[in-house]
């Protein structure tokens, strides 16, 4: 079941090999079966030829973090937030905000001092 999705997923960009979706779904995908270096370059290439693609940045930056790699996943936020805030994306952008604060060490309770 696993490859008949992974499979359907590589024969529809086949058709449409610049869809956004399709390239973020295939990233999730390859996560998700463990192919790490297949994930991360979808991921990549929708941040290089889709920036605007917001859901990435997330996605991203958490498997640069889960691969020891803090400094591209704090670029990869800080590039996300300011792509989010430019769209007007507000929960996308507390949610990215949340994730860098937490990469660059900062406690959930610091604002309140």
């Amino acid at each position: 079941m696993e490859l008949s999705r992974l499979n359907k997923l590589l024969e529809f960009i086949k058709n449409e090999p610049d869809d956004e979706f399709l390239k973020y779904a295939l990233a999730t995908e390859y996560l998700r079966l463990n192919e790490i270096d297949k994930a991360l370059a979808y991921y990549e290439d929708l941040v290089n030829n889709h920036p605007g693609y917001v859901g990435t940045y997330y996605h991203l930056g958490k498997l640069y973090e889960a691969l020891n790699r803090k400094d591209d996943a704090i670029k990869t936020y800080e590039t996300g937030m300011k792509v989010t805030k430019e769209k007007r994306d507000n929960h996308a952008f507390s949610e990215l905000q949340a994730v860098y604060r937490q990469a660059m060490g900062f406690e959930e309770d610091d604002d309140d001092y």
